[in-house]
């Protein structure tokens, strides 16, 4: 069974999204921890009422990015999981961190992808003007908000549209692909080519490893 490693630091409303669809769709995987960088991460909780063990490495104590990234990298390769899991981690990685989990990081990011990298989004997306706005699920990479793309969900932007209430339906959706993506992953379905991702149909993994086994 592939296991999975969840850092986060805030609210913990994707955490909540994963945990539940790993459990009641009984994915072929076992989340090994939730990590974040603040002890006060309201996900922690979450993560706790769910049964999962937690881990606080605060980035405080650490007197630059580098040390943190190395403290922290240390913490997660010693439970050896196969994804590690950006759900809402406020941190901006090193180039260094990144390729060492290379192939294997996943991120999700509220905007759709290459548009709107970075912070504060959805007031990006409304002084831009534009009419539709979303969430990228996305490999990382040492560029910011750039990696290869798994999956994206769109939302109309209505008029007289807040921040708030625009970053509220994308969170709904957020909530839908984030696990959907990951299960994926999971289920050896994701093949990058480059900068493309493409999904392999249901099933196609264990085709592969059948004709493998009877070469």
């Amino acid at each position: 069974m592939k296991s999975l490693l969840i850092l986060i630091s805030g609210r913990g409303s994707n955490v909540e999204a994963i945990i539940r669809a790993c459990q009641t769709e009984q994915w072929p995987a076992r989340i090994a921890t939730v990590i974040s960088n603040r002890a006060d991460a309201a996900g922690l909780e979450i993560a706790r009422r769910a049964g999962l063990r937690t881990e606080v490495l605060d980035h405080r104590a650490f007197p630059d990015r580098a040390a943190f990234d190395a403290a922290l990298a240390e913490k997660i390769d010693a439970h050896a999981p196969d994804l590690v899991v950006l759900a809402g981690f406020l941190r901006v990685l090193t180039d260094g961190f990144v390729e060492h989990y290379a192939g294997r990081l996943i991120n999700i990011h509220p905007s759709l992808l290459p548009a709107f990298p970075g912070l504060r989004t959805h007031r990006q997306a409304l002084e831009a003007g534009v009419k539709v706005h979303g969430a990228t699920v996305h490999f990382v990479t040492p560029t910011l908000d750039h990696g290869p793309i798994i999956a994206q969900a769109a939302v109309p932007v209505l008029p007289g549209d807040t921040e708030e209430s625009l970053a509220a339906r994308v969170l709904e959706q957020e909530h839908k692909i984030f696990p959907q993506a990951l299960r994926w992953f999971l289920e050896d379905r994701l093949e990058v080519d480059g900068h493309l991702v493409r999904l392999r149909p249901e099933g196609a993994q264990a085709a592969r490893a059948g004709k493998a086994v009877n070469a």
